[in-house]
């Protein structure tokens, strides 16, 4: 199939849609799915009610239809039609950080295709932040499944042209509106117990959260993240580059005495650092992500980052590691997965 592509303005004015914004929205509402930008990675949309749409985005992806679907709205009424209730600590969270990073798992109604949930009781829900986002949700005026719009392994999308590398052909449309923000996915919380759990960190962190609702519990698996993962699904690694990649927990001179091991098996290294160490290691790559002083500076480029190093017919990359506090969970938390769990430690 021919893939639509649209530029669209970062500063689209949500009450004038773009023509470009009615186009895609047209093809939503028709079932198609099209790629558009979020303030955290380009998503994939179809129509969350459409099972065949929900069928077109796995199919799109190569992604296992037994993974939920986050569905995402432009104004926060929608919400009572895709959901029986609200409990009080979410709607104070919906107030704090709506619209923005942060996705909340809810009891939902009747009326969503049971492929967006994966047969669960429950749905996750959020109002992204970018303003092409909104502005083609309020013109679809549905409830708009969307994961990220990359092929299922890869790292996730930050620029159109991520979305278009590797989903070109396969999908009906793609809005670029440039480069995301956060360049990380929506933090989950499930809100449907008493105390609020974090099941993916994201773009709004554990203590921001508990700012607004007191104690918040992570669950178990990302908390036991460096143990080898313990069932089959945890083996698969996401977010991956084309080389081998492996984090390593240690020193700079650890890190370049790995480099010079695999160097001397004849091969090809490559090193992702940031740009306070850029300077000390000597490998055949070396890619800078952001700055340690900054660690958001490090979430909005490291998929484009691992993504590049594609680009140069490496063996292995090594990673350095990141602190386990704030927005530096996330990073870590993706890349583990992107390495599949494999960590060197000194």
């Amino acid at each position: 199939m021919d893939t639509n592509k649209w530029i669209v303005d970062n500063d689209v004015d949500e009450n004038e849609s773009y023509p470009q914004i009615k186009e895609a929205a047209k093809l939503l509402k028709k079932g198609e799915v099209v790629a558009f930008p979020t303030e955290t990675v380009y998503g994939l949309g179809g129509d969350a009610t459409s099972d065949q749409a929900v069928d077109k985005i796995f199919l799109a992806k190569g992604r296992p239809s037994d993974n939920p679907l986050i569905v995402h709205i432009g104004y926060k009424e929608q919400l009572s039609s895709i959901v029986t209730h609200v409990p009080m600590k979410a709607e104070k969270l919906i107030e704090q950080f709506w619209p923005g990073p942060l996705t909340i798992i809810l009891p939902k109604k009747a009326g969503l295709s049971e492929k967006v949930t994966a047969g669960l009781s429950t749905v996750a829900v959020r109002m992204p932040a970018h303003p092409v986002a909104l502005a083609l949700l309020k013109e679809v005026n549905l409830p708009i499944a969307a994961p990220s719009a990359n092929l299922s392994g890869k790292p996730s999308p930050t620029l159109a042209k991520h979305v278009i590398n590797d989903l070109e052909g396969r999908i009906s449309g793609v809005v670029d509106g440039g480069p995301t923000g956060v360049g990380l996915e929506s933090t989950v919380l499930d809100c449907t117990g008493e105390v609020p759990v974090i099941l993916r960190p994201g773009g709004v962190t554990k203590e921001q959260i508990e700012e607004v609702v007191g104690a918040v519990e992570v669950d178990q698996a990302l908390v036991d993240e460096k143990e080898a993962p313990k069932s089959p699904g945890m083996k698969y690694t996401h977010y991956a580059p084309d080389a081998l990649l492996m984090i390593v927990e240690g020193s700079k001179s650890f890190l370049q005495a790995k480099i010079e091991e695999y160097q001397k098996e004849g091969k090809r290294v490559g090193v992702l650092t940031t740009m306070e160490n850029q300077t000390f290691y000597q490998a055949d790559v070396i890619k800078t992500c952001g700055t340690r002083a900054n660690l958001v500076t490090v979430a909005s480029q490291l998929y484009d980052t691992l993504r590049s190093f594609n680009e140069c017919e490496l063996d292995v990359i090594l990673s350095e590691s990141f602190p386990y506090d704030g927005v530096g969970q996330a990073i870590m938390n993706r890349l583990t997965k992107a390495a599949g769990h494999k960590i060197i430690s000194e």
